[in-house]
């Protein structure tokens, strides 16, 4: 039920939010992170490995369970088997002929003591030598297996006792592994978040990467018509006039490259949304002529880190699976004993001799399985397993070291993105007076144009540093927040 509930919330939004693409196409950050997390093929498949585990947790536990199966054969046969040799069956077919001497005596016996019984007595031997005859038949013919045709079926439950703790270390494997996958698919969307969140920005920068090549070729055109105007009333020389084109060609080109940047930047962040690449989407934060600057807070507690992390949490379940592993590989070297019964049908039936009819039985019985002896294989594995339980446990230490190291280079690196964005500022500040003063100074003809030009550099490389450094500050505190396991 929950996870229909959650299917349904997640279609819901998916649908919302292309509506919102398709209507508006202007996107913040958090819809594009909405987007990309309901689009991207690696949650899906990861959100199905979860699925997968939780079933095979429920197939699992279907082992405490008794077990039933039905089996059934038929099998026609050449030959029917035979209780009796060819010989006895004849001996039994020729019962009363064989049994004539002895009758005839006894004919003559009653004969000699009843002569008014003589006319009667060839009769009665002939009747009793049929009837034996007939009678010996019958039972070569009872004792008649018919087994040329042979059916058999049995319902069998198996219920089991003890299987040496293996049962219940794979229940526990298994709920382990349900939990693995759900913190893999959570590292999953951490990551696609932070590849959201640098795409995102990287279109952002690009756009103001371009609004500052724009701005930059304005005042070189403008620079040119002023020098144009100068060549023509002899005030400056040819050589300055190449210059400043020079200059005006080489912004140009700049321009085309972050145009070129901007457009592939936007089709990375529409792949990663899951749209067309070529959706026309404007960015909400594209408008703001200064990113809004982020107070860091760079105190943090590394327990916070080894809680939220997913890599931690994942090879803490990775050395409990592996140890319950050593307790499967044990427990195939104990051992086992379960209950068993059976109802089981044949035809031929033998319960009551042999007849064609289906006929059956049940029984119930105890199986025991010891292992005695297989020249130390059993220890072997053991220690095997228990050498792959260590190297998780190595894993584990060594995943929580490197954190620990990552989490204070991301804290450093949120102070220096900060201090850059601060020493940025008052360059772009010194830049733009600098540049204020030499244009007023090329109008009043003290200032050469070479010297223009070079502020003119100057305040394009200040004002590109600002802005890489508002990327920065945006993209640290992101990275911090992943070192921590914080960024949802």
């Amino acid at each position: 039920m929950q996870d229909a509930m959650k299917k349904v919330f997640l279609l819901t939004t998916l649908l919302s939010l292309t509506f919102v693409v398709k209507a508006q196409s202007i996107l913040n950050l958090d819809s594009c992170r909405a987007l990309a997390l309901a689009n991207n093929k690696d949650l899906l498949i990861s959100n199905e490995k979860i699925n997968a585990a939780h079933y095979q947790r429920k197939a699992a536990f279907t082992n405490y369970l008794p077990n039933f199966s039905a089996s059934g054969t038929y099998m026609r046969n050449q030959k029917e088997f035979s209780l009796l040799s060819n010989d006895q069956k004849s001996a039994l077919s020729g019962l009363g002929n064989s049994l004539s001497g002895p009758l005839q005596q006894a004919a003559g016996v009653i004969t000699q003591l009843h002569p008014e019984l003589a006319s009667q007595i060839p009769a009665l031997g002939a009747s009793l030598t049929s009837a034996f005859n007939e009678a010996g038949s019958s039972i070569a013919d009872a004792l008649r297996t018919d087994t040329r045709n042979v059916y058999a079926g049995a319902l069998t439950l198996t219920q089991p006792l003890y299987m040496g703790g293996k049962i219940r270390a794979y229940n526990k494997i298994t709920q382990y592994a349900e939990e693995l996958a759900r913190q893999q698919h959570h590292s999953g969307m951490q990551e696609v978040i932070m590849s959201t969140d640098q795409a995102y920005w990287q279109v952002i920068s690009l756009v103001n990467k371009k609004k500052l090549a724009e701005g930059y070729l304005k005042l070189l055109q403008q620079l040119n018509g002023d020098v144009e105007k100068m060549i023509n009333e002899g005030i400056a020389t040819k050589a300055d006039g190449l210059s400043v084109r020079v200059k005006v060609n080489e912004a140009e080109m700049t321009l085309t490259k972050v145009e070129d940047g901007l457009s592939l930047s936007r089709m990375l962040l529409c792949q990663l949304c899951g749209i067309s690449l070529n959706t026309p989407i404007t960015l909400a934060d594209e408008q703001m002529d200064d990113l809004p600057l982020l107070t860091p807070d760079t105190n943090f507690d590394l327990a916070t880190a080894y809680a939220n992390r997913p890599e931690i949490r994942s090879l803490e379940l990775a050395t409990q699976i592996y140890k319950q592993k050593v307790n499967v590989t044990r427990a195939e070297h104990l051992p086992s004993l379960a209950l068993v019964g059976n109802y089981v049908v044949t035809n031929p039936s033998v319960f009551n001799s042999f007849e064609n009819k289906f006929k059956g039985m049940w029984n119930v019985g105890v199986m025991l399985q010891i292992p005695i002896w297989h020249w130390g294989e059993g220890t072997y594995k053991v220690k095997a397993a228990k050498a792959e339980a260590r190297i998780t446990e190595y894993q584990l230490q060594d995943a929580r070291e490197k954190i620990e190291l990552q989490v204070n280079q991301s804290a450093f690196k949120v102070n220096e993105a900060s201090k850059k964005l601060t020493m940025a500022t008052k360059n772009m500040e010194k830049a733009e007076e600098n540049l204020r003063y030499a244009n007023l100074g090329f109008k009043e003809g003290v200032i050469a144009t070479s010297n223009v030009l070079e502020a003119q550099t100057a305040w394009l490389a200040a004002q590109s540093e600002k802005i890489d450094a508002q990327i920065d500050v945006q993209l640290t505190e992101i990275y911090l927040k992943k070192s921590l396991g914080t960024l949802k």
